[in-house]
């Protein structure tokens, strides 16, 4: 047990620093002088007249002299106030400041203040205990309990200061409960950075040198202040401790805020709000925490917020982001992520971003083993439906959507855009691959445009490729499309009682393309069974191949060509010969998701190896490095784009008559995808089972409104439109 020991009073307000611990010629202060900023007309003692004023207005201090002010001083706003150590007053004139319906006089009642720094015309009132504080101009603090920094504060980046141990780092433990993934956080971190340190940690080099990085990119001296920007806020709050609070922040009613950096802005304030308890941590801009939320050993991201009860430890959610109610634990969540509901859990798990967990969903259950060693890797669009479990470990494509189940085991899904049912009656798993463009269009064509809205980030740190149909999907297409083939050209063999043996997978490639690009009624009679995505004896049932074959055709075409229309809209005097030279490359079938950038993967093993080696020294030279890349993925995509289209035409270069069947083909496929998303929003509309709650159809669509009336189905056809044209012109073009 922690013993309360009997100080000497002087001690109050002096020696911040252990003196081992200051440079050579500097005293405590040395770095406080540092952060603060002197007003213009600079620091000076009270005058024997203001003294007797604030004496007169119960107001204490150890020494006099060491309580510095400006010239625009009023003695009378500081009432009942006790002082130790050294504090410095910015201007304090008789004047009001109101926050909403809070006003306040400007001046300092009924506190303790501890060598701190206190900007112009600031208002703190009822604060129990401050100490160590460098507050910025028009602060208003109100009935707080404790607000202090220590000499060793961090302000919730991963560094150890001078004298202290390893082991008092913060590391924060994602995608794995055992820590083997453990990353670093510090002020600015992105989800890419922590997915390269997280993901790569067979890269020796790589990890020391990211550890060296983010040691270097803080200060290690002892003495930093905390400090809180202009214009921030905090009231009715308990303990705040070793926190860095940034202008205009907003906190109110907290428990406990501890070793934090809060980032926040005029254009993109934070406000942390009643109940909340947040320790070991970096708040990104623009975010929201309120009512009774605990994080532990975490990150947030720009633009994200944690509402209603959530519990996040040991986990970064990625910009864009919304948790409420729920538990998340041990997690890496790249941006757009939304779980909104109490009884949903996720732990050890990275969700590569444009994420949706429904009500009830347990993803990462340790049940089917002995330890917690075990993770989910699920690629963007991630979208576990009602009441959905499922256990470590698991992979799944992108945009992979879980029917209502307790999936029994491990899960390996590499068909993206598919519906996943435990069909328990038959016993049997059932993937239907390309189901959201067969049947959702509506969510999926929303899912760019809604992503794309939602992004209110004046800070874009991260870049994010919000698009559906990217190389990554793409790439995930081509390997979905080969499985498919091969399986049906299995169970189209094993019908007719041929034996598969002696048959390689090109081969049976083949059988299965020439099948599926047939009549449909040539296999509808055929069970094709996917293999290796279950961790069981039993079957598992493709549903629907010959539609999701084509429909992946589609999703490559309707790819292809609209990145390549893209170029031409914005190239000067391009022929078809001159695009053919300017796109021809290999296509790159490797990408990786940092975070929500895309990146080919010999860019990402040249960025690991520059780390490695110490060629890129600093965390500003690789974010820079994220930027270059990100430059060049426009490039990057179209070539890759080019190189699908050549693929599917089976051709080195695109001729003629080529491009003009792509682009006819493209624009019924768009027509299509307008037409489905009417026709997939229509259902919701057309349920009898809608009616139900109201008294006639004129309450209906007084409620709901029509589906004609639909703002997105009205934006998808004036683009449907605007690309017949476009596509139009650029035939004429070339």
């Amino acid at each position: 047990m922690d013993k309360v020991l009997i100080v000497p009073q002087e001690n109050i307000g002096k020696n911040f620093v252990p003196p081992e611990y200051l440079p050579k010629g500097k005293d405590e202060y040395y770095l406080r002088n540092r952060q603060s900023v002197p007003p213009k007309s600079g620091w000076r003692n009270l005058r024997s007249d203001e003294v007797e004023k604030l004496v007169k207005n119960d107001n204490t201090s150890d020494n006099w002299d060491e309580i510095l002010v400006t010239d625009q001083f009023e003695p009378n706003q500081i009432k009942n106030t006790r002082f130790f150590g050294l504090v410095r007053i910015g201007t304090l004139r008789n004047v009001m400041l109101q926050h909403h319906d809070l006003r306040v006089p400007a001046g300092i009642t009924n506190s303790l203040i501890i060598s701190s720094d206190i900007g112009d015309d600031c208002a703190i009132h009822n604060v129990h205990y401050l100490a160590h504080y460098i507050i910025g101009e028009r602060c208003i603090l109100f009935n707080i309990q404790e607000m202090h920094t220590t000499d060793h504060a961090k302000f919730g980046n991963g560094i150890i200061k001078d004298g202290e141990p390893e082991s008092v780092r913060t590391w924060i433990d994602l995608m794995n409960e055992t820590g083997c993934r453990r990353v670093l956080p510090y002020d600015g971190m992105i989800t890419a950075d922590a997915y390269l340190w997280a993901k790569y940690i067979d890269d020796k080099p790589l990890q020391e040198n990211l550890k060296k990085i983010t040691q270097k990119c803080t200060h290690n001296q002892r003495g930093f202040y905390g400090t809180t920007g202009n214009h921030c806020v905090i009231k009715n709050s308990l303990i705040l401790k070793d926190v860095k609070i940034s202008s205009y922040c907003y906190i109110k009613g907290a428990n406990k805020l501890k070793n934090l950096t809060i980032n926040s802005s005029e254009e993109e304030p934070t406000q942390i709000g009643e109940g909340v308890e947040l320790v070991n941590g970096i708040i990104g801009y623009g975010c929201h925490i309120f009512y009774g939320c605990k994080a532990v050993k975490f990150i947030l991201g720009n633009n994200s917020s944690l509402k209603y009860g959530a519990r996040l430890i040991n986990s970064f959610l990625g910009d864009n982001s919304t948790i409420s109610c729920c538990e998340v634990l041990n997690n890496l969540i790249f941006p757009a992520h939304e779980q909104h509901h109490n009884n949903s859990f996720l732990i050890a798990s990275v969700v590569m971003g444009q994420s949706n967990m429904a009500a009830g969903a347990t993803i990462g259950s340790n049940h089917n083993s002995r330890a917690n060693d075990n993770e989910i890797q699920a690629g963007r669009g991630f979208w576990p439906g009602l009441c959905t479990s499922v256990k470590h470990s698991c992979r799944f494509a992108s945009f992979t959507l879980l029917s209502k189940a307790d999936y029994p085991a491990e899960l390996d899904i590499p068909l993206p855009f598919s519906l996943l049912n435990n069909n328990v009656s038959k016993d049997q798993l059932e993937v239907m691959p390309a189901y959201w463009w067969l049947y959702n269009m509506f969510a999926l064509a929303r899912n760019s445009w809604k992503f794309q809205n939602r992004d209110k980030r004046i800070h874009k740190d991260q870049n994010i490729e919000f698009d559906p149909f990217a190389p990554d999907t793409v790439e995930e297409i081509f390997t979905a499309r080969t499985l498919m083939e091969i399986w049906t050209a299995k169970a189209y063999l094993t019908k007719r009682g041929e034996s598969i043996k002696g048959k390689n997978d090109d081969e049976l490639s083949v059988i299965g393309r020439n099948l599926l690009s047939g009549n449909e009624k040539d296999i509808n009679d055929l069970e094709v069974l996917g293999e290796n995505m279950e961790n069981t004896r039993r079957k598992v049932v493709i549903l629907k191949p010959y539609k999701s074959y084509h429909a992946y055709s589609d999703i490559l075409h309707y790819y292809a060509v609209k990145n390549l229309m893209s170029y031409l809209n914005t190239a000067q005097n391009v022929t078809l010969k001159s695009m053919n030279k300017k796109m021809k490359d290999e296509r790159h079938k490797e990408w990786s998701n940092l975070g929500g950038q895309l990146i080919l993967k010999q860019d990402v093993d040249n960025l690991r190896k520059d780390i490695g080696s110490g060629k890129l020294k600093t965390w500003k030279e690789i974010h820079n490095r994220y930027d270059e890349l990100w430059m060049k993925y426009k490039t990057d995509k179209q070539k890759h784009a080019y190189a699908t289209l050549c693929e599917l035409y089976g051709t080195e270069n695109i001729s003629a008559s080529d491009w003009t069947k792509a682009i006819e083909k493209t624009v019924r496929i768009q027509k299509f995808v307008s037409d489905q998303v009417y026709t997939s929003r229509k259902k919701d509309y057309d349920n009898p089972f809608k009616m139900t709650t109201f008294r006639n159809k004129d309450e209906m669509t007084a409620a709901l409104g029509t589906v004609d009336e639909n703002s997105f189905i009205i934006q998808v056809r004036q683009e449907t439109e605007e690309f017949i044209k476009l596509s139009e012109e650029i035939k004429k073009r070339l």
